[in-house]
């Protein structure tokens, strides 16, 4: 999801939406565990977008938002790296994002947490390390669209399946990766991530 948190549309110049922003990143954007991320060939700057994901645990389509917690047991932490030079210039020629963010390598998930270790889904807090400097931090309560509505609005167009992954949204706070930075994301008081950039 894009554009879901007020402050990160602020901070790079977007119009607020009236309905949730979607893209899709392919599996091949999945970095497997353990694995570094590698600064791609093809942008001259890559930015972190940290994200709390959910994982859909059954077949949906056309759920309503009072159904959608029963589709997910599980959430976790992940990276949306971006190439944000690519992306500008995409989307001033009004092309899709998906060469900026679905490429090889472009997506960091974290380990996974039952929903019932925490006390409101709706209200955790999240924060994105680098270097053991907090760099983002934020509250799903910040969210325009929450979890369950978001579940929603995306299984209107496309059928949610078993495996599916969701990005929430990143708040304010992204920055530039380089080279040996090392990224770590915490949900609430749980580690959830450590990636190095090569």
């Amino acid at each position: 999801m894009g554009r879901n948190y007020p402050e990160h549309i602020e901070e790079l110049g977007n119009n607020r939406p009236k309905s949730p922003v979607i893209f899709i990143k392919p599996d091949t954007a999945i970095i497997q565990k353990n694995q570094p991320f590698f600064i791609p060939h093809f942008s001259e700057r890559i930015d972190h977008e940290v994200e709390v994901l959910v994982k859909i645990n059954r077949i949906g389509k056309h759920i309503q938002p009072k159904f959608a917690s029963k589709y997910y047991q599980e959430i976790s932490l992940g990276i949306d790296f971006t190439a944000r030079d690519l992306q500008s210039n995409l989307k001033d020629n009004g092309l899709p994002w998906e060469k900026a963010k679905g490429f090889d390598g472009s997506a960091v998930i974290g380990d996974w947490f039952d929903k019932l270790d925490f006390k409101a889904i709706d209200n955790l807090d999240f924060h994105l390390q680098k270097n053991g400097k907090v760099v983002q931090r934020a509250n799903t309560a910040q969210m325009l669209w929450k979890i369950d509505e978001l579940i929603a609005e995306i299984s209107q167009f496309f059928t949610l399946k078993i495996g599916d992954v969701i990005f929430t949204g990143t708040p304010a706070g992204v920055e530039k990766v380089e080279e040996n930075d090392l990224l770590e994301g915490f949900l609430m008081d749980k580690k959830t991530f450590s990636i190095k950039i090569k």
